[in-house]
């Protein structure tokens, strides 16, 4: 895809991608526009074989404020249509949710690769709710993350209330929710919410050394593990052990798998 001016994606060495945010002067908030080159990203990310591991970041001193909700609700950043109010009715703001933000998490569960968020400063509203969709969360030390829906008398209209609840526990989600309170990254460790925190100028090379390691490991065994573990709580245990037999039964019929076995009968031998 070609680089629009809010989101930079490109493919680095050993099969990392790197999609940045970069609307550094508006917090990183959401615009038509980033939405938009954000879908695109993923896609290419979802159908390039060469591509493995994707980081989520961003530029300045944010990872995302969230919304834009004046732009948003104008169509700005649409290219090629006029600025338009798709936030004057209840009928435009489910659509101009549906068509646009909740396009997102729904690509980004047909995804079986990778996935993680490097949380480069403040995450706030569906700027974190983004980094709760990614697979994990590497975190700034500086960085403060919250859910500020409430404040403004709103529901998480990206998901946030779905990824919340799962990641951190029912109560502790209605908590964050309900409170709008912004918490520091030591906090978001020690529930759950991020898995690593490193200062704010070792984090993104943090992530890049992980993403490495996963690049490093058997892909298709990577990823039927990735499906795995995302339905394992969206289905009965005997549906859940015949996926588990039939993913087992392709892996180890692939030259991954017996490159890896022929590698440890030498060693042995």
């Amino acid at each position: 895809m070609e680089n629009s001016k809010h989101i930079v994606f490109e493919s680095r060495e050993e099969g990392i991608a790197v999609l940045t945010l970069n609307r550094p002067e508006a917090l990183n908030s959401f615009s038509h526009d980033m939405i938009s080159s954000w879908y695109d990203a993923l896609n290419e990310f979802k159908n390039d074989k060469k591509m493995k591991v994707l980081i989520v970041t961003a530029t300045g001193k944010a990872f995302s404020a969230g919304g834009d909700i004046k732009a948003l609700s104008k169509g700005e950043g649409f290219i090629g249509e006029p600025e338009e109010d798709l936030w004057s009715d209840a009928v435009k703001r489910k659509a101009a949710l549906w068509e646009n933000i909740q396009k997102i998490p729904l690509l980004l569960e047909e995804i079986d690769k990778p996935v993680i968020a490097c949380i480069n400063g403040d995450a706030i509203g569906a700027g974190l709710d983004m980094a709760l969709m990614c697979d994990l969360r590497f975190c700034a030390d500086t960085a403060r993350l919250g859910e500020g829906y409430i404040h403004l008398g709103l529901v998480p209209g990206d998901g946030g209330s779905y990824f919340l609840p799962k990641i951190v526990g029912e109560s502790k989600a209605l908590e964050l929710l309900w409170t709008g309170d912004r918490i520091n990254a030591d906090e978001a460790k020690l529930i759950g919410m991020v898995d690593y925190v490193y200062p704010a100028d070792e984090v993104l090379e943090k992530t890049i050394q992980f993403a490495q390691v996963l690049c490093s490991k058997p892909q298709n065994a990577l990823r039927m593990i990735k499906r795995l573990v995302k339905n394992h709580d969206k289905i009965s245990l005997r549906t859940h052990l015949d996926m588990v037999s039939s993913h087992m039964a392709v892996v180890t019929d692939t030259h991954e798998y017996v490159t890896l076995l022929e590698k440890m009968k030498t060693k042995k031998s």
